[in-house]
């Protein structure tokens, strides 16, 4: 696959857009389909920092020492702090940003919902990493019974400054372009969007590696670090139970770290629009709280080699209490011969089940 040519994409824009005239859920659809298999690498590569580690170790509420401090990680065998297993999500943001701007159009960010993730990881990511993403729509589907919605898988390959594979992950996503809404309550959802009067000029400091989308998907797996002796472990053992709370602070704060705009982590005004029982708390916040139980688990963040989780239900957050996440985990099965673990997760709240289907692979030592 070449990249996505400027202004093929700035082409089939202006098709889609339909003169100006709103764009019909169909020709959405239409229009999304003829981009699958398109690639692009993101034009600026993402430096992690030290601070921002830091931010989303708290966003998480991941205490893991390899997050906080260099003594820690080098502990635990690290040269300098490691980021916490969902910080992609961060980078993630940046780099779909362009998807769903000038790729992908005609869809609102709030009707927008998170399905499914996986990550795959090849390293940790690390303190002063640049890293390089080539983005791709890997698939989609237009199902319009028994209601219209468009899902869509993408993709990214994640690279860092040596040309070395870091992560390769999957989002899927679930959108309903088709909704109907209350005219007076759409000309308020102008009023919760984020506004920014002016934006800087990152400039353009990647160029695409020729060749490289046609290759296949990256191997290489982390290795065990500090984790614990393979040998400690028991097919069915369980991990000790542990509470989260998340309040509207924990959503403001996690939206702000992630760079995440999306109004249905904050505003009623679109909680009503989108029918939703209440605010919700990311996607990728509470696959963030699973990453934190499993790694008090397994003793180092960094050996995680695979991390999927299924959406079923959001985390609903009042405005006047905290919803309590509950979550629970055991070894479901163990390869002597690789010495890696696969570690089911439970998160409810109540007896709601937020993950229906959640699992992490580990490399022991």
């Amino acid at each position: 696959m070449s990249q996505v040519n400027e202004a093929e994409i700035q082409d089939r824009a202006d098709e889609a857009s339909n003169g100006g005239a709103k764009p019909t859920p169909e020709e959405i659809a239409a229009h999304t389909q003829s981009l699958v298999g398109f690639h692009y690498t993101v034009d600026d590569y993402y430096e992690i920092g030290r601070e921002e580690i830091r931010k989303h170790a708290m966003a998480v509420q991941d205490a893991h020492p390899t997050h906080w401090s260099e003594e820690g990680a080098r502990a635990f065998g690290h040269d300098r702090l490691i980021a916490a297993p969902t910080y992609v999500s961060v980078l993630g943001i940046i780099a779909q940003r362009k998807l769903f701007s000038d790729v992908i159009t005609g869809y609102d960010m709030w009707q927008i919902m998170q399905t499914d993730q996986r990550l795959i990881y090849h390293q940790p990511m690390k303190v002063g990493d640049r890293l390089i993403c080539d983005v791709s729509l890997e698939s989609f589907r237009h199902v319009s019974s028994p209601e219209m919605i468009d899902l869509m898988v993408t993709k990214n390959v994640i690279w860092n400054q040596h040309d070395e594979p870091v992560m390769t992950t999957w989002t899927s996503l679930a959108a309903r372009p088709g909704m109907d809404v209350d005219p007076e309550l759409e000309a308020s959802l102008d009023h919760v969007m984020i506004k920014v009067g002016a934006i800087g000029e990152s400039g353009h400091t990647v160029e695409p590696k020729a060749g490289r989308y046609d290759l296949p998907d990256p191997t290489q797996s982390p290795g065990a670090f500090g984790a614990i002796d393979f040998d400690t472990l028991a097919v069915g053992q369980e991990l000790s139970p542990k509470r989260y709370l998340l309040t509207r602070g924990n959503l403001a704060n996690y939206a702000g770290v992630a760079g995440d705009p999306n109004p249905i982590h904050f505003s009623d005004h679109v909680v009503s629009a989108a029918r939703m029982d209440d605010v919700v708390a990311h996607g990728m916040q509470t696959m963030g709280l699973g990453a934190s139980f499993v790694s008090e688990f397994i003793g180092d963040p960094a050996a995680f080699c695979e991390y999927n989780v299924r959406f079923t239900s959001p985390v609903y957050v009042p405005a006047d209490d905290s919803a309590a996440v509950d979550f629970t985990g055991k070894v479901k099965s163990l390869d002597p011969a690789t010495r890696r673990g696969t570690i089911a997760i439970t998160a409810k709240q109540g007896d709601r089940r937020i993950f229906g289907r959640a699992q992490a692979v580990i490399q022991f030592n």
